[in-house]
């Protein structure tokens, strides 16, 4: 069930109202409710595989209660291996079973050798990416002593199954999440205002920028042999604002639904475009993936404890491993891999965190080098994103040599698509930069401050419309396949 669809239209207003007239606080009601809607949510995708999330939110439950009464160490690094390899072999299985088949196919066939491919038509669970790593998290935390495990399985498994977040984010840490489950829910008035706001500005950037984007993007990447170096430098360049309208749309509409349910899930995107540098759009994109790395493989390496070479090692590690976490193609690889390289002189020369503060606080305008800062930032991502977007390497090295050619300077050509979509692509972009540089400050872009409540509805007024009268064809959410 995709968030800009007519079935959740549907519903989340159903869900809404038996959630606060029908369990009416009972937290136990509260949390076996948030469990059945959560799988029937996930069963309108493909009920097949709910039996996934099921076993793993029993692996991981039954992981932690051993861990909390097994004091040998060696017993209790046994039963954490036994819960992350099994977590780990059912996302290898159905994520990447035929890349390693190919890839074992084209190394064997390399030199000289035949051999007769076997390939699964395996279909990829929608979700199982993020769902195993919180599930993952909450073993290796209750591991390490920083959690205490829970003895209520309901509990666990609305925390692992809440279905705003269950199939593609945030991924939510045992330690902030599953105490919320532990606490009886009242509703608040204003936490559902905000929830609201938040879900309109979601809306915004998924069905107006990022679906628009889409269509141009789409048109470009599939025949770019055809098209001119300054048309495939633009559709690189939209690819990047629809990769972040749509995913942190689908962040806004996920964060914004758990605040009507009284559920608070952490921040997923801090105004990434706003960057002074590799460094500092790596904290701001995607938080809670590049945190999960950081926490779990960064610093379980030794993170940059041991000197600089160890530091640069687990640098590549991890951009790698966060590549190939995004699918099974050498493109998401490579792209994790130019990251990697971006981050290098930041880490050298200890500059890596020289941007943590919000850029231009308290002033209307950035200053001359925050704005070649910023550009800058922007386009070493657009190129990256070239190799995240290409459907093969081959595909992505044409596209960039096509791209650095004579015809670089010329007027990009809007192809397959009509003026009134360029129109509302430019328009909409306009509106996503403003509307969160103002408010750069703010957990999200559309926490309107204006005092006067005229002023304030006539922004929610304005970008409903802009909704549903430049709403572009519609497109599943990017991350869903991953």
């Amino acid at each position: 069930m995709f968030f800009d669809s007519f079935d959740f239209a549907i519903f989340l207003p159903t869900v809404f109202f038996l959630y606060w007239f029908v369990t009416n606080r009972n937290l136990k009601l509260q949390n076996i409710f948030i469990v059945i809607v959560s799988y029937v949510f996930y069963s309108w995708w493909d009920w097949r595989f709910l039996s996934l999330i099921i076993f793993s939110t029993f692996t991981d439950y039954l992981a932690g209660i051993l861990l909390s009464k097994q004091l040998n160490n060696h017993k209790r690094k046994l039963i954490l291996c036994i819960s992350v390899i099994v977590d780990i072999s059912f996302l290898g299985f159905f994520k990447y079973f035929n890349f390693f088949v190919d890839n074992f196919i084209s190394a064997f066939s390399f030199f000289g050798g035949k051999f007769d491919p076997y390939h699964l038509n395996i279909i990829l669970p929608v979700g199982i990416s993020f769902y195993t790593f919180q599930t993952m998290s909450y073993s290796i935390d209750v591991y390490r002593k920083k959690l205490e495990p829970t003895k209520d399985f309901i509990a666990f498994a609305a925390f692992v199954s809440f279905f705003p977040q269950l199939v593609a984010g945030p991924i939510e840490r045992a330690a902030n999440f599953l105490p919320q489950f532990k606490i009886s829910k009242v509703f608040s008035y204003d936490m559902a205002v905000d929830g609201c706001k938040q879900m309109l500005w979601g809306f915004f950037k998924k069905v107006v920028v990022a679906d628009n984007c889409a269509e141009y993007v789409n048109v470009v990447f599939n025949d770019f042999y055809e098209c001119s170096s300054s048309t495939l430098a633009l559709a690189a360049a939209l690819f990047t604002f629809q990769i972040y309208a749509d995913f942190s749309g689908y962040s806004d509409i996920a964060i914004g639904t758990s605040k009507l349910f009284g559920f608070r899930l952490k921040r997923n995107f801090a105004y990434p475009f706003f960057s002074r540098d590799i460094a500092e759009f790596w904290r701001r994109w995607h938080i809670s993936l590049t945190t999960w790395f950081r926490d779990y493989i960064y610093f379980s390496l030794g993170g940059s404890r041991n000197g600089l070479h160890i530091a640069i090692r687990n640098t590549f590690v991890i951009f790698i491993v966060s590549g190939f976490w995004h699918g099974a193609n050498w493109t998401f690889i490579i792209w994790g891999f130019i990251n990697a390289l971006y981050f290098m002189p930041l880490l050298i020369f200890n500059k890596n965190r020289k941007n943590i503060d919000i850029i231009a606080k308290d002033k209307l305008l950035p200053s001359i080098k925050d704005t070649i800062s910023m550009l800058s930032t922007f386009f070493l991502t657009v190129f990256a994103f070239i190799f995240f977007r290409a459907e093969t390497l081959g595909n992505a090295f044409s596209y960039i040599f096509n791209m650095f050619s004579y015809s670089f300077f010329s007027m990009p050509e809007f192809v397959g698509v009509g003026k009134i979509t360029i129109g509302n692509i430019v328009l909409s972009i306009f509106i996503l930069i403003i509307i969160e540089w103002i408010n750069r400050n703010e957990e999200y872009g559309f926490r309107v401050q204006f005092k006067n409540r005229f002023l304030r509805w006539t922004c929610y007024i304005i970008v409903t419309l802009m909704i549903v009268e430049l709403t572009g064809k519609q497109q599943g959410f990017i991350y869903f396949q991953f």
